[in-house]
């Protein structure tokens, strides 16, 4: 599967990334909801919630049934596309997707 992938035209392998943008987005913000509730019962400030790629790259590979290349190809995509906020090994929805 990984070397089918990689082995498609550029514009085919962009829109199979491009494809995972909705879901991806979906548990970002799911799995975010879950850190900023951690930080609030423990008393810490919810703003500094954030999830790590590689966090997010485990359960999108659980999840979505993909490779974990795939799953960077993904999140570093969704980073050059300026639809996360990206700090470090760290990611966060934006502001507006929450």
């Amino acid at each position: 599967m990984n070397t089918q992938f990689q082995k498609q035209p550029d514009y085919k392998q962009q829109q199979g990334v491009q494809s995972f943008y909705e879901p991806t987005l979906q548990l970002l913000n799911e799995v975010y909801l879950v850190k900023q509730t951690n930080l609030k019962l423990r008393g810490y400030s919810e703003n500094n919630a954030a999830v790590t790629k590689e966090e997010l790259a485990q359960k999108m590979a659980y999840r979505f049934r993909i490779t974990m290349w795939l799953a960077h190809k993904v999140i570093s995509s969704l980073i050059k596309a300026d639809q996360v906020m990206a700090f470090g090994s760290y990611v966060k929805p934006k502001d507006g997707d929450e």
